[in-house]
């Protein structure tokens, strides 16, 4: 058998009536840019979300970025995220000129350990950015309540949990939620882009205008601002609008696709899900250490695995001179450990069971 470790294109034949059909309106259409189905996907995806808006993006980075952004963050501010988390993250608080703090996470949920992030905060905190790994949401209520406490902003990293609930609350459960939908995703575009989900309407209006070089709605050449272009293009905003209507459905299989895993792997450390948490499974991710040995054998077997992040970010050529002598136990840990199975949709019961089988073999 030959399981690869995600399938795009069967997800792609389900739909392709739909995908083609939305594609070819909008070519025909030739609106590329700021057509009507960015605006259309906008208000479908906040009304998913349960948010008053949406802001369609480039990509997931930028909405982190221009986040950052609007709450006039400086050199002088720090913002606290893990380095247990894709560069993205990390390049969002730096490129947006603020002073990028990391925190350990939790040992259990691979998501920020909030008596870290409470003992981290300092008079010059401006912001932290808890990640929802894999799909699974961080623990929302202390970390909004220490945010509380000390007049910080709270942004969610979304990039992983489109449609994870916390307390039965879909994510983002603060204000505001920072989204990709990169490909891999569980809602993902034919290319990059990404969204700032908020109910701050004044907020909403700011990430609008920087994303479009500070241009003022209706007037093509007056620009209020010095902004960027990060606009999310027009086919990804139609091809996404076709993808959430089957959203809950792809996440529901995910789940129990992580269900059955949980069946029949023997002997394994399984990822934790928490009593607050719908986790939506992006990645579904074991422990061993003999991880590096059980990904060669599983390869032998024709089952492509991946690894979550095998650097953590402390450590990376980009971070390193600065952050590379702190020491992050659990993450560093977790990334000799760590291995994602496949988990997507259409990955079959059978396929399921041999890699399972396989894994308990070993």
């Amino acid at each position: 058998m030959n399981i690869p470790f995600a399938d795009l294109n069967a997800q792609y034949i389900s739909i392709k009536d739909e995908i083609d059909n939305a594609i070819n309106r909008v070519i025909e259409s030739t609106a590329f840019i700021n057509g009507p189905d960015v605006e259309a996907f906008e208000k479908e995806f906040a009304e998913y979300c349960g948010k008053k808006y949406a802001v369609g993006l480039s990509s997931g980075t930028e909405a982190l970025r221009l986040a950052l952004i609007t709450i006039s963050v400086t050199k002088n501010d720090e913002v606290i995220t893990v380095p247990n988390t894709f560069i993205a993250t990390a390049e969002a608080v730096t490129t947006s000129n603020a002073r990028l703090k990391f925190v350990d996470v939790d040992e259990e949920t691979f998501n920020i350990s909030t008596d870290k992030f409470k003992s981290a905060v300092t008079k010059n905190t401006k912001a932290v950015i808890p990640v929802h790994l894999y799909g699974q949401p961080a623990d929302m209520s202390p970390i909004m309540e220490i945010a509380e406490q000390n007049n910080l902003t709270v942004i969610e990293d979304c990039a992983q949990a489109h449609g994870a609930e916390y307390k039965k609350i879909r994510v983002p459960v603060s204000n505001i939620g920072c989204f990709s939908f990169f490909p891999g995703k569980n809602l993902g575009a034919f290319g990059d882009a990404g969204a700032v989900v908020t109910d701050d309407k004044e907020l909403a209006e700011k990430v609008l205008l920087l994303r479009d070089h500070g241009r003022i709605k209706g007037k093509k050449y007056e620009h209020k601002i010095a902004g960027y272009n990060a606009r999310m293009d027009t086919i990804q905003a139609a091809i996404l609008s076709v993808k959430l209507r089957h959203l809950e459905e792809w996440n529901e299989k995910r789940r129990k696709n992580a269900g059955f895993y949980r069946e029949t792997l023997r002997n394994i450390q399984l990822p934790a899900e928490e009593y607050y948490a719908r986790h939506v499974y992006h990645q579904f991710v074991i422990r061993t250490k003999n991880r590096d040995d059980l990904q060669r054998f599983l390869r032998q077997k024709g089952i492509s695995t991946g690894i979550h992040y095998p650097l953590p970010l402390h450590k990376q050529p980009a971070y390193i001179s600065e952050y590379g002598n702190e020491k992050f136990p659990v993450t560093e840990i977790l990334t000799k450990e760590i291995l994602s199975l496949p988990i997507y949709p259409e990955l079959s019961e059978s396929q399921i069971e041999y890699i399972s089988e396989n894994i308990n073999k070993f």
